[in-house]
Formats: C-alpha cells, structure tokens, sequence
C-alpha cells in the first residue's frame, strides 16, 4: 500500500509546522551544500569539467501496513541503504492526537536529535551509525499511527513508512443469564472480535468501542427450543476461541467459562 499524494503533503505539512522541527531544519542541512533535508543534492561524476551538482528527484515511497501483538517488540527497517552512503536519515513518527515527533541522526557528525518525542519506548533499535532501525518496546495501543523513514544518501533520497496497528486479544467470557439466555463477551479487544454460535438461535449482538480503541462485543442469545448445550466461537485476527455451555435452570446467572 502506497501513500497518497494528498496524504503525503500533508505529513510534509505537519514536518514544516512542527515548532521543534523547525529548531533541527539547521541541523538538517546537508554537509557540502546547505540545503535543507530532503533537497540535497548529489554530485555527478564525469570529467573534471563536466563534474556538477544536480538536485535528484524523490523515488517513490515504499509503505507498507503492519500488525503487532500488544506488549510485543515492534522493529521499522529504513530502506536497505549502504550506510556509508547515508548522509542524514530522520524517522517521523505521526500517532494518534500526538504531536508528531523526529527523530534524526546525522552520519558525517554522528549525532543524533530528537523533537517532540516524549515516549521513551520508541528508540533506535541500536547504535545508528551501525543499524538505522526503530524501535517499540513494548507496543500498546497508543501506538497505532504513520512511521517513515526517510533517507538522504550520496544516490539520491529514499523512503519507507509504516502504517502500524496494534492488536489486542479480547478477554472471552460465555455465561447463561435469565430466562435460558446465553452470552458470549469478547471483552477489550483491538479490532473488534466476531461472534458465531452452534446452534443458531435468536440472538442480539452489540459492540462498546473505548478510548484506547479497543472494543468489547457482547452477543445474547435465545432459543425456542432449548437445547441441551451450545457453543460461541469468536473469531480474532490474534486468535480463535470456542466455548461451550450447558443449559440448566439450576446454573441460571452463573458463569460457566472463561478463557483469555
């Protein structure tokens, strides 16, 4: 998946009116030249009377979408650049009604900067002059957003971006309630679960969406004739669950299972 035109001039909006960056655009500057970040300017080899400086066009942006557990590692790779090669590489990191932080290593001083970045579990992955990764660690919803990497190199400029979601298993509860009622819960998951039954019967299902963009789905369901047991099945991109229960007037507001 590729980054729109529009959506791109609006990152390189939000990176020009970010007040911290705008403290690093003199950091930025390229080493022989002075231009600033993303516009270097390469040299050209030939004779040396033809030798000249020529500005080199944007290729285009490598996205892609990634999916990681919550609570696990998460490692963005920049594009595979000879490092040698590399004179400024910078990370933008766009989250959810966040500020949009940078963070940036400049290889002919090895130095580093950083602004706007609060969140001490997003890091380099190691040493930047030996791996420009970036890392999360651990993941938690709050991380969901647009990471790119962009590179300024003695070849020209490169990208790549990263368009993160985290998952979130739901907790699994099945329980009879009143009347032979059946209710299967997947509570607090990311993205919302799917529930299923066996056998069908009448039931209603309703989803509650929270603040860290999780949801919880409830489905309560009846049947004419009661069957003796029944089994919900909910499904989840981070894994399925099937439960099963026993119908009985005598375990009537009991819970009967549950699975996490």
């Amino acid at each position: 998946m590729t980054v729109s035109p529009l959506e791109f001039l609006t990152l390189r909006w939000v990176y020009s009116k970010s007040p911290a960056i705008h403290q690093l655009q003199s950091w930025f500057s390229c080493p022989s030249t002075g231009s600033l970040r993303g516009f270097c300017s390469a040299s050209v080899n030939g004779s040396s009377t033809d030798k000249r400086q020529r500005k080199l066009e944007l290729p285009a942006e490598a996205n892609a979408s990634l999916s990681v557990p919550v609570d696990t590692k998460a490692v963005f790779d920049c594009p595979s650049i000879l490092l040698t090669s590399v004179v400024v590489t910078t990370w933008q990191i766009i989250l959810r009604d966040k500020l949009s932080c940078t963070r940036a290593y400049r290889r002919d001083r090895n130095e580093t900067k950083e602004g706007n970045c609060t969140d001490e579990r997003i890091t380099w992955a190691s040493r930047p002059d030996e791996n420009l990764a970036l890392q999360i660690d651990p993941v938690a919803t709050t991380h969901d957003g647009f990471y790119m990497c962009q590179m300024v190199t003695h070849f020209g400029n490169f990208h790549r971006g990263y368009h993160l979601q985290v998952l979130v298993p739901p907790e699994v509860t099945l329980f009879q309630g009143k009347n032979g009622i059946a209710v299967c819960r997947a509570a607090a998951g990311k993205p919302a679960a799917q529930i299923s039954w066996n056998p069908e019967g009448d039931c209603v299902t309703e989803q509650e969406h929270w603040a860290n963009g999780t949801v919880t789905v409830q489905s309560t369901c009846r049947w004419e004739d009661r069957p003796v047991s029944v089994s919900c099945s909910v499904s989840h991109v981070t894994g399925n669950k099937s439960l099963s229960l026993e119908l009985s007037l005598e375990h009537e507001n009991k819970k009967i299972w549950k699975s996490i």
